[in-house]
This record gives structure tokens, sequence and C-alpha cells, in this order.
């Protein structure tokens, strides 16, 4: 039986990490969010971001539900969310939806607390407090089947749709079979394979949405004169030797594996659990697209580069995976999996077993390189009118 240790949370979720995270309710908040968890020090997480503080409605309520989302996932232990207090975001009701999770959550007002340097000297002291409320939680021992491993690929070349991308898929599947989630998203990446991931999908209705989103995520493009069906893939992925989007997206879902679609989900909204892959509709950015998952739940992160990337998060750890034995040499310090041996002639189903044993073990508390480095980047997809592609209500 798979296995890791992970901090069980009162409402029976289980963390592989256990933060103190210091939530701005918008950019006016996010410098004064990341000094607090700087000035604190271990293990305080901040999450700036770049979301203004009067966004729409509909806006305003996606990115209600991603920070809520990062505030109740399992790796936070406690939370303190910090506004200027003139946002349309509430800080009090935000802290609300995350202490509905069983977690202690505070709040900072740098309008009430009267500025910068008083409202970072009382964050400051609170989330010591916290860190000292959570410092006594230990470790125990957690199937794999409560687990939700959130998949990414960024800086791809030729080498990730035959060795990267495969060897998470095959690791993916080792935790669906294992019971537990594993979910991929950056829906302009299944444009062109789309076909194949429908296929896949336990009924009509997962289908049709799944075709849904895919669809609308084109149409956002027309609006800018754009046509992903007919344009060529980034030209780093040029250079990395990918010659058409549909030779990009084959490679991009294979990193999901072979199991059947069970769901697809709206941009941060929470994943189902129990086992199966789900996919999340999110844009192409990796930095949203990670962001979308962990606010979802997903504990732990896998990221497939072949040219390269250090993107990290500060809430989930990213473990990073290339095909590339050019990139691995090089940037040894920021990738932690080797695939490439996929190309020299290690069985798929080898590299795959090692890579899940290996998730585990990050799981259980082995730092990645990004964590090693602090590397966590953070932002909110901004979300896009929707009346102006041509689809009606929500997909």
């Amino acid at each position: 039986m798979a296995e890791f240790l992970g901090y069980r949370r009162a409402d029976g979720s289980i963390g592989v990490r256990n933060h103190v995270a210091v939530i701005p309710t918008s950019v006016t908040a996010s410098s004064i969010a990341s000094e607090i968890a700087s000035n604190a020090g271990e293990p305080v997480r901040a999450t700036p971001h770049q979301m203004g503080s009067d966004q729409p409605d509909p806006a305003r309520v996606q990115t209600e539900r991603v920070l809520a989302g990062v505030g109740r996932n399992p790796n936070v232990g406690a939370a303190l969310v910090v506004e200027l207090g003139t946002e349309t975001i509430d800080g009090e009701a935000l802290a609300d939806r995350i202490a509905d999770a069983g977690k202690p959550v505070e709040t900072v007002s740098i309008y009430d607390a009267g500025g910068t340097k008083a409202a970072v000297d009382e964050g400051a002291s609170i989330v010591r407090t916290l860190a000292d409320d959570i410092g006594d939680a230990t470790r125990e021992s957690a199937d794999a089947s409560e687990l939700t491993l959130g998949v990414e690929c960024g800086g791809s070349d030729a080498t990730s749709g035959i060795a990267a991308n495969p060897a998470v898929g095959n690791a993916c599947d080792r935790l669906v079979e294992a019971g537990g989630t594993a979910t991929f998203s950056e829906t302009p990446e299944f444009i062109g394979a789309e076909h194949i991931l429908s296929d896949r999908c336990v009924d009509e209705d997962v289908r049709e949405r799944l075709l849904a989103h895919v669809e609308l995520r084109e149409n956002m493009a027309h609006l800018m004169g754009v046509d992903l069906r007919g344009a060529q893939p980034s030209p780093g992925n040029q250079d990395g030797g990918l010659t058409t989007i549909e030779e990009k997206s084959l490679g991009a879902i294979s990193k999901g594996g072979t199991t059947p679609v069970r769901d697809i989900v709206e941009y941060g909204e929470e994943l189902p659990t129990g086992g199966g892959l789900v996919l999340m509709d999110t844009p192409g950015y990796d930095v949203e697209s990670v962001v979308g998952k962990v606010a979802g739940g997903a504990q732990i992160v896998t990221f497939t580069t072949g040219r390269g990337s250090t993107t990290g998060n500060p809430i989930a750890p990213v473990v990073k995976v290339t095909g590339n034995p050019k990139t691995w040499k090089r940037l040894s310090n920021n990738i932690d999996f080797d695939a490439s041996t996929v190309i020299s002639g290690e069985s798929l189903p080898d590299v795959g077993e090692r890579l899940f044993e290996h998730l585990l073990e990050v799981a259980g508390g082995r730092l990645t390189e990004a964590e090693h480095r602090r590397l966590e980047e953070f932002a909110i997809n901004e979300i896009q009118p929707r009346e102006l592609t041509g689809l009606r209500g929500e997909p």
C-alpha cells in the first residue's frame, strides 16, 4: 500500500506542508503581506497577487474563490488575511470561509491599523502566534488515496512529449490506481487533442462541458485576432523542436496518464476527492494555472519542462521533471527528477514508478529545489467577459 507522512487537519484532509499563509485581498495589500511573511520567517508564506481592489462581480467572485481555496488547502495550518480595508472583497468574510475548514484564521486591516508600518508589525506578531499554534503538529501515516496531484508543463520541447510528460502520466496512473486524484489543466493546450480527451470522459455531460471550455478559450483568442488552431507553438516551443499546436497538445495531455476523465471544474474550483483524473479550466500561463490547482486542493504539483523553468509556489511543493538530458545537466539546482532516461533506454513504467516514489517522498517532507531556493510565484487568472466570446452563460 502506497503511503506518505502528512499533517492531519481538523476537517480530515491531510497536508504535505504545515504553512501559515498570509493572504492579501488585493494588490494594494500584497506588498504588506510579503513584508509580514518576510519578517516572521518560517513557516510563514505570503501569496501576493495582482488583482485590484474593485473588480467587476464575476472577477471578484473568482478571486474570492481562489483566495479562499488557497487558505483552505490542506498544506495551510493557519492563515492571516490582510486587507487595505476599502476593497470589495471583505477580509472578514474571506477569513470565515477559510475558518470553515477548521483552521485558525486572523485578519489585519491596513486602514484600521493606521498604515503600513503598524499593519506589518501587527501582522508579524499575529503570524508568529499562529506559527506557535500549529508548531506542535506532527506527521502521521496517510494513504496515497488522500493525495491530490496537480500536473503542469512549461517550457516544453520535443523531449517533453516523448519522455517527461509520459513519465508523469504513468505516475498519475499509479496514483489513481492507489485511489488518489490527479488533475491537469491549461485548456488552450487541449486544442488539437480535445477529441482524444473527450473520448475518455466518463459520460456525455463531462464530454460536453470539456468541449465547451475548449470552444470558449478559442473564442477568447478570436477576440484578439488569434487563430489558435492555425497558429504555431510559441517561439520557445519551436526552438525546442515542436512544429504544430497539435504536436504540442498531444504531448501535453500525455502528462495526465491514461485513466478516464472523471470531471472538469472551473478555475480555482474545489477539486472532487475520491480518486480519478479531473481536468481544470485554466489559461496556459504556468503560474496562474498552478495557483488554480492549488486553490482547488492539490497538495503537490509536478511540473514538466524541457527547456527549463524555475517556477515554484508558496503553498504546494513543485516537483520539476525534465526529459532533456542537457536541461538536467545545466539546471540541476532547479530540476528535481531526470526523466531523460526514457530516451536512453529505461522503460517508461520503471521511470514512472521511480517518479511516483519520489512524489511520495516529497509529500512526506523532502524539499524540492524550488523550496530550497524559495521560488514562490503566485498570480490569479483575470476573468474575461464571457458575453463577448459568442457563448452565453457558464460552460
